[in-house]
């Protein structure tokens, strides 16, 4: 017996249980059967009441964009003999009035070429089946799974509330919109609930589709006009699950947002407060528009999981977004004002600091004997309270050092020393306390002496440096690279020494590894190519080639070197003998005389020329050279050959000598003394009047 095309796609379709309708449709599609499964659904009636035979289908399902598209559709099952399956949106014609907007699971069967069939017999046959049920909770599980992964992965306030819209627009909601209380944006602690009416709430994410507009933009803060159904949510902190129409009454008391809800065709609107332990957050609300169906209370379920997952992200990014604030506090007090501000001589230096999470990274710009500069960056890997409080203590530490005038590779060994004994202290907690990280820095350090035009730096960990000539070309300074700070490896650090054209240009940077070589919008050569430009210009220009996330919370120090002016300095080579500091004097008072100085201070000078001179001739070797410096102090220094440390002795009552650097230390601002490979020198500055 030969088995009818269409019964047998009947028996399939009554096989697969209840809710499935059956149509039969001719050559000029339309309907010549129904039939419906057991239990076929609520618009059974109604359909039997109103038979479709002899419509067309497309009239009885006017789904998808209309019955235009249904029409097109059925075209291409009858032309290319071959099944389709589809999901689509709409409503049928003759479902009742409260079905709403359904989704409905459509599967067409070809039954055969006209040619091999008689006329107007079956052509096509279509199972048809309500699924709004089934789709709306695999939208509800795919949202939940989205929100799952992508909510709570980044600490960022702001970001979290994005992820959170564009994880449930469209699976779950056509529109959704975050507003946060505006004092929460800022880490400080949620208030408690309920949440009064005037409260500021600052609008943080927005999703939704391009026609249209939002009520209020991101970013704009305002307070919940009462009575709504937002300002109820936050009252009594429960869900409101409601239908949106012009005539809901309690959009008159928010014009603009009736507009954007009119604009964009909203329907129905489910309204959650972000709570948490009592306190409020903010607001999630989330709306369905156009052909989407309208919310049930299985919905607002769901919803309120999204919104208590939600909830425990923002805080947690919050609580990160207050420690960040206090951290950044921290380390803008720990480090110097600015570069601009230090009495720096024969050397011009600006820094452009780029907020981030990054709260470990310093520069520093140090004055140092003899008209040198010192020129630091360092970081300290890692953001918190910690890593900032532990970046303070290493730049402390770098100036400390740098007193003792030690040359940079010596610095940056006993810098590591340092960083090893704050990791075994911030490891030596109280049992209970959660460890810490290990200890991880890194640091620059560089000298520019003016005289000899030379550069002298040393790296721990550090990116190298680098150097535009006058003429603008851009060179890496590959410094030997040693340990990291507060690493187990004890290698040595090794020097470069480099000689600087006057006007070159220095660039130091931290926070980022390898950044000078990252693609940006410009090479760096041409970005840095015309080094005579304004510093702050340069640095400028330097920052805005990069994007943002390159430089996030990095330092970047540029510093233009120069010479020291001839009329300002004098140096002479002295015989050794016990003449000396008779010589020396004269010399001194002659060249002092000729700046123009008082007479005050031009025989303090002599005192400590005369006191440093006489511990040079009977301590020291030859040669001995005495050289003066004048730039806001002036500075007297006395170099020989010999190694021996000079020290500061109290000398008793009865003692004929010994007070030589007592009284230098008595009559000098500061004094010290400095090691070179050729010998030692000692120092002192002498104030100027202003």
């Amino acid at each position: 017996m030969t088995v009818d095309p269409l019964d047998s796609v009947l028996l399939d379709a009554l096989s697969n249980g209840s809710g499935v309708r059956l149509y039969a449709l001719d050559d000029e599609l339309r309907i010549v059967r129904a039939a419906a499964s057991r239990n076929g659904g609520d618009g059974d009636a109604d359909e039997e009441a109103q038979s479709p035979v002899g419509r067309r289908f497309s009239d009885v399902y006017p789904l998808g964009d209309g019955p235009a598209d249904m029409e097109r559709l059925l075209a291409e099952v009858v032309r290319g003999q071959v099944r389709v399956r589809r999901n689509l949106r709409g409503r049928r014609a003759l479902a009742p009035d409260h079905d709403g907007t359904r989704i409905y699971s459509l599967s067409f069967h070809p039954l055969g070429d006209a040619a091999t069939r008689p006329a107007r017999a079956e052509r096509i046959a279509v199972l048809v089946a309500d699924v709004t049920e089934r789709e709306c909770a695999r939208e509800r599980a795919a949202s939940l799974d989205a929100v799952r992964e992508r909510v709570g992965q980044s600490l960022d306030l702001a970001a979290t509330c994005e992820d959170l819209v564009h994880a449930v627009v469209p699976g779950f909601a056509d529109i959704a919109v975050v507003e946060i209380v505006d004092e929460v944006l800022r880490g400080a602690q949620a208030p408690e609930g309920p949440l009064g009416r005037d409260t500021p709430l600052r609008r943080t994410a927005f999703a939704g589709p391009p026609d249209g507009g939002p009520a209020h933009p991101v970013g704009d803060v305002r307070g919940m006009p009462h009575p709504s159904p937002y300002s109820l949510a936050l009252s009594d902190l429960r869900p409101r699950l409601l239908e949106v129409g012009p005539d809901s009454e309690w959009l008159a008391g928010d014009p603009s947002r009736a507009r954007s809800i009119a604009e964009y065709g909203s329907h129905s609107l489910i309204v959650l407060p972000l709570t948490l332990r009592g306190t409020v957050l903010g607001l999630l609300s989330l709306y369905r528009r156009g052909g989407s169906p309208a919310y049930t209370q299985e919905d607002v379920g769901f919803a309120t999981t999204l919104a208590a997952h939600t909830a425990v992200s923002i805080d947690n990014a919050r609580r990160y977004q207050r420690e960040h604030t206090i951290a950044s506090t921290v380390q803008r007090r720990l480090l110097p004002p600015d570069a601009e501000s230090r009495a720096l001589v024969s050397v011009e230096a600006v820094h452009a600091y780029l907020p981030g999470r990054n709260s470990g990274c310093w520069f520093d710009t140090i004055p140092l004997s003899g008209a040198r500069t010192a020129l630091v960056v360092g970081e300290v890997k890692g953001h918190g309270i910690q890593t900032a409080a532990v970046m303070g203590q290493l730049r402390t530490a770098v100036q400390t050092l740098s007193a003792l005038d030690l040359e940079p590779d010596e610095l940056m060994a006993r810098l590591n020393d340092t960083a090893r004994l704050l990791d075994r202290e911030r490891n030596a907690r109280p049992r209970g306390d959660e460890p810490s990280e290990p200890l991880e820095a890194a640091c620059l350090y560089a000298v520019y002496d003016p005289f000899g035009r030379r550069c002298t730096m040393a790296r721990s960990g550090h990116p190298v440096p680098v150097v535009v000539t006058p003429d603008g070309q851009v060179d890496a300074l590959y410094v030997p690279e040693g340990p990291p700070l507060a690493s187990p490896d004890r290698a040595p650090f090794g020097t470069l020494s480099t000689e600087l054209e006057p006007g070159s240009l220095l660039v130091l940077y931290s926070g980022s590894r390898g950044l000078l070589d990252k693609a940006g919008t410009r090479p760096v050569g041409e970005v840095l190519g015309t080094p005579d430009r304004p510093l702050r210009d340069l640095c400028d220009a330097l920052v805005y080639n990069f994007p943002a996330p390159e430089l996030d919370g990095a330092v970047v120090l540029l510093a233009r070197t120069g010479s020291f002016a001839s009329e300002h300095q004098a140096t002479w080579e002295l015989a050794h003998d016990l003449r000396d500091p008779a010589a020396a004097r004269a010399l001194a008072r002659e060249r002092l005389t000729a700046w123009r100085l008082p007479e005050d201070t031009v025989q303090t000078v002599e005192l400590v020329v005369s006191e440093l001179v006489t511990n040079a001739v009977r301590y020291g070797t030859a040669p001995v050279t005495l050289r003066l410096i004048r730039t806001t102090t002036l500075t007297c220094e006395v170099h020989d050959t010999s190694r021996s440390a000079p020290h500061l002795r109290h000398a008793q009552t009865v003692d004929e000598g010994g007070r030589g650097l007592f009284i230098v230390s008595q009559l000098a601002s500061s004094w010290g003394t400095r090691y070179t490979r050729e010998g030692k020198t000692i120092w002192a500055e002498i104030p100027l009047p202003s």
